[in-house]
């Protein structure tokens, strides 16, 4: 071996190590950590109350009132069931239990399912129960998820004083990205190009670029403004004088169709919450399309939210809708079928937040210093997908709560 090959050695074996450092420097080593305490739910129902209260009535602020008797416990799961029926004043029902003992800084985890139907609200989290929110004095809530199907994991940290402050919300979503794109080997000849999806709620598609095919290939940085001139002898069939854009409808007015095509990610389409989402672009006479991609979801402080969680693009040929590209995430994770791990570490310093063990969020711990009571709660609201009867009869599975304090 030769001593450039040497060196090309050390520095990939170098390049190895550094990573495989910081892959271990993200997730939690609980052999740094004593279990304290736990409840892995081996127990008949009715000792569900040893550890656990219930609330047993409305909520003002979600869809669903909640009881004890939605909170079941059977075979070693705790399920927290939703059904529809009238109680409390509400037309649904689902559970919501606390420990009734508090906890410190140290590592909260617990390993759930999620209700399998939007709509739900699965979450995991630490606030003070029976404290007043509206005072001068500062009370802390940590949502280590509050988890949305199918596969959407969302964070916060929450100080409530005289009406409440957040810090803001952040989703963490496996399998989904905020740029897609297709190629065709083959030039698709088309007058119209459909673009379709089932997400459960409204969502943004910043930038929707179908380009002529070119044998000089296509934009590969699709977050940038600039991708058009990125790539020489390109055109945007999207950004073409003669395209009509249509749609199925928009969240408010404005959001302007045509602002799918504009050429700026500042600005976006966002359709409407119910029913099937799509978007349409028909031009005169036949075009000759080779590759398709576009920009969904809304940024803030250099981090993409909300994304779609499946989308059909379709062509119009001889007559007829041929697909060219399809994506379902409910097919490649979903978390109503997969147990998941969600935790916290919190301490003095700072609050991490972690996904199967993986740490996804930081934030500085500046005001949660007061024990908290470990909740498990299933909601029903609109912000977290189309409320429908499909909600009926799912449930939130949680097999295990656990809390540890460093060694």
């Amino acid at each position: 071996m030769n001593l450039k090959s040497v060196i090309v050695s050390i520095i990939l074996v170098f390049s190895f190590l550094q990573l495989k450092a910081q892959q271990t420097a993200n997730k939690i080593n609980l052999n740094e950590w004593n279990l304290v305490w736990q409840d892995e739910f081996d127990y008949s129902n009715k000792k569900l109350d040893q550890n656990w209260e219930s609330q047993n009535g409305p909520s003002g602020h979600i869809l669903c009132s909640r009881w004890r008797e939605n909170a079941v416990v059977k075979n070693g799961v705790l399920e927290l069931q939703a059904r529809k029926e009238n109680r409390g004043g509400q037309e649904w029902t689902a559970g919501n239990i606390w420990t009734k003992r508090r906890f410190g800084y140290g590592y909260f985890e617990s390993r759930y399912k999620y209700a399998g139907a939007a709509g739900t609200n699965n979450s995991f989290w630490l606030m003070p129960q029976g404290v007043n929110l509206n005072t001068e004095e500062i009370v802390c809530e940590l949502d280590i998820n509050e988890g949305h199907f199918p596969n959407e994991v969302n964070t916060d940290r929450h100080h409530h004083q005289s009406g409440g402050s957040y810090n803001g919300q952040l989703g963490y979503t496996e399998g989904l990205s905020p740029a897609y794109a297709h190629s065709f080997n083959n030039s698709i000849k088309t007058k119209r190009i459909r673009f379709s999806s089932n997400n459960s709620t409204h969502f943004h598609l910043r930038e929707f670029r179908i380009y002529e095919t070119n044998n000089n290939c296509y934009p590969t940085n699709l977050l940038s403004d600039n991708a058009d001139s990125s790539v020489s002898g390109l055109k945007n069939l999207a950004l073409e004088g003669n395209v009509e854009i249509t749609a199925s409808g928009v969240l408010r007015d404005e959001f302007k169709v045509n602002s799918v095509a504009d050429g700026s990610l500042s600005s976006s389409w966002v359709s409407q919450k119910t029913g099937e989402k799509w978007l349409e672009f028909s031009w005169p006479s036949e075009q000759s399309i080779g590759h398709i991609q576009f920009i969904n979801g809304w940024q803030k402080d250099a981090v993409w939210h909300a994304f779609i969680t499946d989308y059909k693009i379709e062509a119009e040929v001889n007559g007829e809708w041929v697909e060219l590209a399809n994506f379902d995430v409910e097919t490649k994770h979903n978390y109503a079928e997969e147990y998941h791990v969600y935790g916290v570490d919190w301490n003095v310093e700072n609050v991490k937040f972690y996904f199967d063990n993986k740490l996804i969020r930081t934030l500085p711990n500046t005001e949660c210093t007061d024990d908290l009571n470990i909740w498990l709660s299933l909601a029903i609201l609109e912000h977290a997908g189309e409320v429908t009867d499909a909600i009926d009869g799912t449930s939130m599975k949680v097999d295990y709560v656990k809390y540890y304090q460093k060694k």
